[in-house]
């Protein structure tokens, strides 16, 4: 695995900035990595790692970048919990581990780099080098991960009854015996507009 400077980079760079969330997420990550013993989470290990972000913010980019695991694989998954957390899943061995980043580190960041009088640069700084004890909280946690869930080609797809969309891996909800899309069972998130 690259060094922590070097996966810091290269998240930012994808990120667009470098903020405190940035490393976090690059060292939550390589926290959770090594206790998953994965060591090479874009190579050889790239079909052993799953995650489940809790939060849609800056650390889910760094997790990522790190990890090089995504929506689009369908390595990642988002729950909108609004946690910044993330639970990390070797799919060989079975281990997971949850790991959140605490509350208390951002006031414990008063206590680092003392020289730096702005409260979001000494965070960033501090962040970089406090003990991850002080960082985060670690769970080892068990799930069941479903398999239209996992990386792959979709085991399922029906179109629906109502608007012709075609449905993939279990997304479809039967109502009184027509096969419908979430959209069309009531859950549209988007109003159709007459032209």
């Amino acid at each position: 695995m690259n060094t922590f400077a070097e996966l810091l980079q290269e998240s930012t760079r994808i990120h667009g900035h470098i903020c405190a969330g940035q490393v976090i997420g690059v060292r939550m990550s390589m926290l959770a990595l090594s206790l998953l013993e994965l060591n090479d989470p874009r190579g050889v290990d790239r079909k052993k790692l799953y995650v489940i972000v809790e939060i849609d913010r800056c650390a889910t980019d760094a997790i990522q970048s790190v990890t090089g695991c995504s929506l689009g694989k369908r390595s990642m998954k988002w729950l909108d919990h609004g946690i910044m957390a993330a639970t990390f899943v070797n799919l060989e061995s079975g281990k997971a581990v949850r790991v959140t980043a605490l509350e208390e580190a951002r006031e414990l960041a008063k206590n680092y780099c003392l020289e730096l009088g702005d409260k979001y640069a000494r965070q960033l700084a501090a962040y970089k080098i406090m003990p991850e004890s002080e960082l985060f909280r670690i769970e080892s946690v068990s799930l069941d991960i479903h398999p239209e869930d996992l990386p792959g080609r979709p085991l399922k797809r029906v179109q629906c009854q109502g608007c012709g969309d075609w449905v993939q891996d279990n997304r479809d909800v039967l109502i009184e015996g027509k096969v419908l899309c979430r959209n069309c069972a009531g859950g549209r998130y988007y109003k159709i507009l007459k032209e």
